[in-house]
């Protein structure tokens, strides 16, 4: 009888009147068996909150958008201030015969000289879509999309800065052409990053996939 008593009153099979065991025990068991409730290692990562491989992933893509940019803006402005240097005032230079040639014009239109009495309207144009790429890279995870909007970005800055900084004054500045293809307009180094950044900027959405590194199918 002694003993059947010591068995009812064992800690965590009753209470002490004889009730069922109680709630922090029962807690206890939980988070000492596996795979139980846990606040540490085991607890899942709160809603909306990015898994860690993705952030240094999105980084990257951004620092590519970046370094495109900086590199299609270098080129175009080391281009445009040895065109402006040595070969503005002289004669064109042939390339290829009478295919390509190097002939220095200011054009104070949008690009291949296109819409010369907008010169500040093209100026405001740049500006925007140079604010909108930024705001855009932060939702960024597309390696395709990263160099597409780079080219952009670098191909509007280099292109702002003439309308900024050349004659005939600020916003209105003429733009430093150069390439001049047999029976087209003459262009900068500048245009060609723009046109290929819209270029591919077309294939990825005919491809189906977007900014942020999904595909979907229309």
């Amino acid at each position: 009888m002694a003993e059947a008593e010591r068995i009812i009153g064992t800690p965590d099979s009753a209470g002490a009147d004889g009730t069922a065991p109680s709630e922090e025990s029962a807690a206890r068991r939980e988070a000492a068996a596996p795979g139980g409730a846990s606040d540490h290692d085991g607890a899942p990562a709160p809603d909306g909150a990015a898994a860690p491989a993705e952030r240094p992933r999105g980084r990257r893509r951004i620092v590519a958008l970046f370094v495109v940019a900086v590199l299609a803006y270098l080129l175009d402005l080391g281009s445009k201030m040895l065109v402006v240097a040595k070969l503005e005032g002289h004669e064109p230079i042939d390339l290829v015969g009478d295919l390509l040639r190097l002939d220095a014009i200011r054009n104070p239109g949008a690009a291949f000289g296109m819409g010369e009495a907008f010169t500040i309207i093209f100026t405001c144009i740049a500006a925007a879509v140079i604010v909108v790429i930024i705001r855009l890279a932060r939702k960024l995870y597309s390696l395709p999309w990263a160099i597409a909007l780079g080219l952009l970005l670098g191909g509007a800055l280099g292109n702002l800065t003439d309308r900024i900084f050349r004659s005939p004054g600020v916003f209105e500045g003429a733009v430093v052409d150069f390439i001049a293809p047999a029976h087209f307009a003459v262009f900068n180094l500048a245009d060609s990053a723009i046109v290929c950044g819209g270029i591919l900027i077309v294939i990825l959405s005919f491809r189906g996939l977007d900014p942020d590194g999904t595909v979907h199918k229309d």
